[in-house]
């Protein structure tokens, strides 16, 4: 049997219209298993994370430049662990959140963005603050769901392939 391709003249070729964005929340523990939160000065405690740069960044990349950018602390990207990509819908737009871990070893945790976060604190698990912002939440849920953690609904696909750092 012959076929024929699709007729692809009506086909729209301008770019899609931008409908998502795309982030990462860092978990980050130190050797004791504590994890680091940001006091916001929105009022709520958050992990550090960013929005991953289109042009040019793996998410384990943006995770590391992510946290350097917002404590000082340095990890190579290849000693980040990608776990979970989490999808929820705010203000019309998809928001997709990559949950990634990395331990450290030394360093002290600065803040380096003072118009943001007032504080960084080690914490642990069984002492997290309140109230967690909704993508940490999220993030940290999907990490640890045995923790009793409130946070936003949000659809979880588990990340097991993490090769390079992506």
């Amino acid at each position: 049997m012959k076929t024929t391709p699709a007729d692809t003249s009506s086909r729209n070729t301008r770019p899609p219209q931008a409908q998502a964005a795309l982030g990462v929340g860092v978990i980050v523990q130190d050797e004791r298993g504590r994890v680091l939160l940001g006091r916001h000065h929105g009022g709520t405690w958050e992990l550090p994370g960013g929005k991953v740069d289109p042009t040019h960044e793996s998410i384990a990349e943006a995770a590391a430049r992510e946290l350097r950018e917002e404590t000082g602390l340095e990890v190579d990207a290849e000693d980040v662990r990608v776990f979970a990509m989490l999808h929820d819908v705010v203000g019309g737009i998809n928001r997709v959140s990559m949950g990634a871990v990395v331990t450290v070893r030394s360093g002290s945790p600065q803040v380096t963005e003072p118009h943001l976060i007032s504080t960084w604190q080690w914490t642990a698990l069984d002492a997290l603050p309140e109230p967690l912002f909704g993508p940490s939440a999220q993030v940290l849920a999907a990490w640890r769901p045995d923790l009793p953690i409130e946070h936003p609904p949000a659809h979880r696909l588990t990340v097991t392939d993490t090769v390079g750092g992506a």
